[in-house]
């Protein structure tokens, strides 16, 4: 009997499933940045179908005051997987920020930014920094909440939340697991900020406890900042609120040489933007001479994040060669440069590089996909009672004096309510304020119930009528709540 065989090496294998990724070019320098990093992309064997989808300042101008066309959404849900190039924002009212629309809309709770020294090919002072920074993405300052309230207060809100405060830094724990990292730092201004930068810190020591294998520290944001810029090598992974972090982002980028070379990941439960730090730079756009290097090392990211860790290294592994070389763009060329290049020359000669390895920089290693994904802690919500109430007024009567204040106020107590304090700016001026505190035209006036039982909205209502008899042009008002017992509101700052 004849028996036919069939030799496996005789079948073509299939060809490996191509992952579909948004692609949105940008403004500026964007489109000739991203075209060499596709242009390296496909060289080095990136399993990857770029869908190109509408985001920036074309879309503004036809009126999308977001900067996204309507199309794309579907696209980047899709695909779950943004590329993006810088974006430049009209001048002008009523244009909003992609990233922070972007950040908010798809949920990209956090950024990841690396930052590493490639001394001495790119200046730095610092040639051992190898750090990340994780930024919470989508709360803070940046919730964009912001209200005139007299003629000479502007306020801005400062929104965070327990489960954005959790979520971001288990990322940073997680993340720091995944890479090997050994120690996580926490950055808040929580000496100052007791409520919603000592949340931050309170959870991050809650966090931490789960990670008995990785060092733990805290720092103030104004001395983090400080050793962060004179010893950033003592850093690993640093996690922070969004204010924070988006400086101490750039500052990171500059110590390390330049911020033109770094990449940023935002990562959401289902999508994740891939960018890089730097602006459009539309002072040298279509003039070939932008270092497309940044949105390199984000692609690489990209690539890590889609299980392409393979060709991420095999990429920045080119790129780092190519710096070694001295192949440099004018924003980084210095005394080791051999070869000044433009972006598209800059792309050939990482590409002539696939395949080989730095000689002096660490090589980079193919990691395996880092989709990290974080579960939050369940907690019983607390027993919320009102107490009281602050109410703000614009007042400039009588000189801006305190007590001529406090005794208007008074008159409107009521039955059940006191008047506890009066501040301005946060600093309390009644009762027995100093006559040397500066004083705007915006007052902070504090009631306490000391009725019977707990007082209620009709209550707070009968108050501000009393307080608008008394002639007084109130602005705002904050409810005064305990949380479990315990106070949900600061004391009044003063002496």
């Amino acid at each position: 009997m004849n028996t036919t065989v069939s030799r496996s090496d005789d079948v073509p294998a299939p060809a490996p499933a191509l992952t579909p990724i948004a692609v949105a070019p940008g403004d500026g320098i964007g489109p000739e940045i991203m075209a060499a990093t596709l242009r390296i992309l496909e060289a080095a064997g990136a399993r990857i179908e770029p869908r190109p989808v509408e985001v920036g300042q074309e879309v503004y101008l036809r009126g999308v005051s977001s900067g996204v066309a309507p199309d794309a959404w579907e696209e980047l849900r899709r695909t779950g997987v943004l590329l993006k190039g810088p974006i430049t924002t009209p001048q002008g009212g009523g244009y909003k920020s992609v990233n922070v629309t972007l950040r908010k809309a798809l949920g990209l709770y956090a950024n990841v930014r690396p930052a590493r020294a490639y001394a001495p090919f790119v200046a730095t002072h610092h040639p051992q920094m190898d750090l990340v920074i994780v930024r919470e993405n989508e709360e803070d300052l940046y919730a964009g909440i912001e209200h005139r309230q007299t003629d000479e207060v502007y306020q801005c809100l400062k929104l965070v939340t327990r489960q954005g405060c959790e979520r971001v830094i288990r990322y940073a724990f997680e993340y720091a697991r995944a890479h090997g990292r050994r120690k996580v730092t926490a950055m808040s201004k929580d000496n100052i900020m007791k409520l919603t930068d000592g949340l931050f810190h309170r959870v991050f020591d809650e966090v931490a406890r789960e990670y008995p294998e990785l060092a733990t520290d805290h720092l103030i944001i104004d001395i983090g900042a400080a050793r962060l810029g004179a010893r950033p090598e003592n850093f690993d992974v640093i996690v922070t609120l969004n204010l924070y972090g988006d400086i101490l982002s750039d500052i990171a980028s500059e110590v390390a040489g330049s911020v033109g070379l770094g990449g940023s990941a935002n990562i959401g439960e289902t999508v994740a933007l891939f960018e890089a730090v730097h602006g459009s730079a539309p002072d040298i756009a279509g003039q070939d001479k932008a270092n497309p290097s940044g949105l390199l090392n984000a692609a690489a990211l990209m690539l890590t994040h889609i299980g392409q860790g393979d060709v991420a290294a095999r990429v920045q592994n080119a790129w780092l060669r190519t710096l070694e070389d001295g192949i440099h763009t004018g924003d980084i060329a210095g005394e080791h440069t051999t070869r000044r290049v433009g972006t598209q020359a800059f792309a050939d000669a990482v590409i002539a590089r696939l395949g080989q390895l730095p000689e002096r920089l660490p090589a980079v290693q193919g990691e395996a996909a880092s989709r990290i994904q974080v579960q939050l802690s369940d907690r019983p919500r607390a027993e919320k009672v009102l107490v009281g109430t602050d109410v703000f007024l614009e007042w400039t009567d009588a000189d801006r004096q305190p007590d001529v204040l406090g005794e208007r106020l008074q008159r409107a107590e009521g039955e059940n309510w006191r008047l506890d304090m009066i501040s301005n700016r946060g600093v309390k001026v009644w009762p027995q304020g100093l006559p040397e505190t500066n004083r705007s035209d915006h007052w902070r006036c504090r009631f306490l119930w000391r009725g019977e039982g707990v007082p209620t909205h009709a209550d707070v209502l009968a108050l501000l009528t009393r307080v608008a008899e008394e002639g007084l042009d109130f602005v705002k008002t904050e409810h005064l709540y305990t949380f479990d017992s315990q106070a949900g509101y600061t004391a009044g700052q003063g002496q």
